[in-house]
């Protein structure tokens, strides 16, 4: 997993992979959300993945992965995460369907 160590805010996509479906995986990233605070979304993808896109201090960011990997052992297989280009802005964090 690419960690990512610059400081700063950022706006990330992140793609969870594994038995991250149908386990509480969104509506627990929306409340560790709140804590971090980060803003974004969280919704499930066709594949069986679950995409994350998050904007904030790179350390919310990071802890937010590190405390869904902690929450979720063995469910989580692979992550992959990219810069989000969107220009969305987010006012808060929400699950999309």
């Amino acid at each position: 997993m690419m960690e990512p160590t610059s400081a700063g805010p950022r706006c990330e996509r992140i793609v969870f992979s594994g038995r991250v479906q149908g386990v509480g995986f969104r509506q627990h990233t929306r409340g560790l959300a709140a804590r971090f605070p980060l803003v974004g979304y969280v919704r499930n993808q066709a594949d069986g993945t679950v995409e994350l896109v998050a904007r904030g201090p790179l350390s919310a960011i990071n802890g937010l992965i590190q405390q869904l990997q902690t929450d979720f052992p063995g469910h989580i297989t692979a992550i992959n995460r990219s810069p989000f280009s969107g220009t969305a802005e987010f006012e808060g964090f929400e699950v999309r369907f």
